[in-house]
């Protein structure tokens, strides 16, 4: 059985329930759930500013785990107005860029925070 790594990344928001950010068992990764919250707890009100944090806590969780965007096999987002979809396309292609996964993109009734847009989490395999 794989030696499993359960990691709390010390330079992003703690979790806001009892799981870690990241998970590594093996060459396989679990990134939990983002979002678009600044260390310091501010919440921007703009989706594309949401997601841009996101994306990047999302990196700096695989980074953690030994994985970058190269590695990622399946990328969920949550939305709560789908309709944005097109405002934060341009980013994730920006960070994706070549590396395509597969993906789920889900309009939500609501996240954690009522003033939180979006939220992102993946899975990656790293040999």
């Amino acid at each position: 059985m794989p030696k499993i790594q359960r990691i709390i990344v010390p330079d992003i928001p703690k979790p806001v329930s009892h799981y870690c950010h990241v998970t590594r068992a093996g060459p396989h990764v679990w990134v939990a759930g983002v979002v678009g919250q600044a260390q310091d707890g501010s919440i921007p009100s703009d989706v594309v500013a949401q997601f841009d944090i996101a994306i990047a806590v999302m990196d700096k969780c695989l980074k953690a785990a030994g994985a970058g965007p190269e590695h990622v096999v399946k990328v969920q987002v949550f939305m709560t107005d789908i309709t944005e979809r097109p405002k934060i396309n341009p980013r994730r292609i920006a960070y994706f860029g070549e590396n395509l996964p597969v993906s789920t993109l889900v309009e939500v009734k609501g996240l954690v925070d009522p003033r939180m847009k979006v939220e992102i989490e993946c899975q990656a395999y790293v040999d």
